[in-house]
């Protein structure tokens, strides 16, 4: 009686890599035999192309596409292989050694689901198979913060970016406290004011005014080119239905993964819906700071009476002439300013400006514990201390930019 050898059911595939030569992610390869055991495989880009078209590829659950530099010029078969994966269902993990910024986003933007830099982090791949396998489903903002106001498409904003020589100059503070006092400035007929956060890392308008911040703004950011008035408006949340705001993603996301021509796009429907459009910038130069200069009326710089501001602006200034950008844009604020007794102190800004060539036009007092409180409980100054000296300041320069544009308007 012969008998019968019965052969083990092959253990089904659930990922795979995908990459010129996986040898070159070593910590990649480690990582899926500790997440998936031999629930895995690797493929090259030719191989994975073809498999990907055939029927046995609906098992798996995602693809890991490994890439280099080396790999950028072939940017056409790579999004290729995310289109495919999609059509069957399958997500993408972009594992990413120094590619450039330009084309992570355009992957980003052509369905690749998550993103990991090479090396990895250390249990970062579990972590991003885990958000594929069970995505947390984002809670719908309140009803009193989603943006009521229609879009219009009419109007030709007046830009103001606010943008910081060093950390804890206060960019923030002014950007938001200036948006809330310019959205209140006629009570009769308030302008529409629109607040974008462009500091993706770090920026904190979302805490300032007790905002969420949702994953719509990510969504609405990687496709700008389909985005309308309609999608930027719903991207956006409503403080006190007076104030609209662009609040940073959820995730901290590259400086540089929105394109000048991104950057440009949203500013441009922001003027478009809005009669005031104010910009807390990151403090970092990037590669759309020109793009944000270049639509700005008035570019505000705020700076403290101290050396490290003083050299900051002697390397913005250069760095603006040097590129031939419009410098004479820039309006310097010097933040916790001296006090109007203090003669000694403002004989210092008058000797700073002097030495460093430029204008102070405006001198903003220290706010002092009112910021913090403010801050802390997501509220601008007019609610939490509506008697401040800082707040009535700010009070005094959106009036003054008020009737400089209602005059100019008018004019026209």
């Amino acid at each position: 009686m012969s008998s019968v050898m019965l052969q083990p059911e092959p253990i089904p595939l659930v990922a795979c890599t995908i990459s010129r030569d996986v040898q070159n992610f070593d910590l990649l390869i480690e990582d899926m035999e500790s997440v998936l055991g031999e629930t895995w495989g690797d493929l090259g880009f030719q191989e994975a192309r073809s498999f990907l078209e055939q029927p046995d590829a609906e098992a798996l659950k995602f693809v890991a596409l490994a890439l280099d530099t080396d790999d950028e010029q072939n940017i056409e078969l790579l999004l290729q292989l995310i289109s495919s994966a999609a059509d069957k269902g399958i997500k993408t993990i972009i594992v990413a050694e120094d590619l450039s910024t330009a084309i992570l986003h355009k992957l980003l933007r052509n369905g690749a689901d998550e993103f990991i830099p090479y090396p990895l982090p250390e249990n970062e791949l579990a972590q991003a198979i885990k958000r594929l396998n069970s995505p947390a489903p984002q809670a719908p903002a309140p009803t009193q913060m989603r943006t009521k106001l229609p879009a219009s498409g009419d109007r030709e904003g007046v830009i103001f970016p606010v943008h910081g020589l060093a950390g804890g100059t206060g960019a923030t503070t002014v950007a938001v406290n200036l948006a809330w006092e310019l959205a209140n400035i006629d009570k009769a007929e308030p302008p529409r004011v629109c607040l974008l956060d462009l500091d993706f890392q770090f920026g904190s308008v979302s805490t300032y005014l007790d905002l969420p911040r949702r994953d719509a703004v990510l969504e609405m950011m990687q496709d700008t080119e389909s985005m309308d008035s309609d999608v930027f408006m719903q991207a956006l949340l409503s403080y006190h239905d007076r104030l609209h705001v662009l609040t940073t993603p959820a995730d901290m996301i590259p400086l540089d993964l929105l394109t000048p021509e991104d950057v440009d796009r949203i500013i441009a429907m922001a003027a478009a819906n809005f009669d005031y459009v104010i910009i807390d910038m990151p403090t970092t130069l990037v590669q759309w700071t020109d793009t944000v200069l270049s639509q700005a009326h008035v570019y505000f710089a705020t700076m403290e009476l101290d050396m490290r501001c003083a050299q900051n602006a002697v390397r913005l200034k250069k760095a603006l002439q040097a590129e031939e950008l419009p410098f004479e844009k820039i309006r310097f604020a010097i933040n916790r300013a001296p006090k109007m007794m203090d003669v000694t102190g403002k004989a210092r800004i008058k000797r700073m400006a002097e030495s460093l060539n430029i204008s102070i036009d405006i001198q903003l007092p220290d706010g002092g514990k009112a910021i913090t409180q403010a801050g802390d409980h997501g509220v601008p100054l007019a609610e939490a201390a509506a008697k401040a000296p800082l707040r009535k300041e700010i009070q005094k320069l959106a009036a003054s930019l008020h009737d400089i544009n209602t005059s100019n308007a008018q004019a026209a």
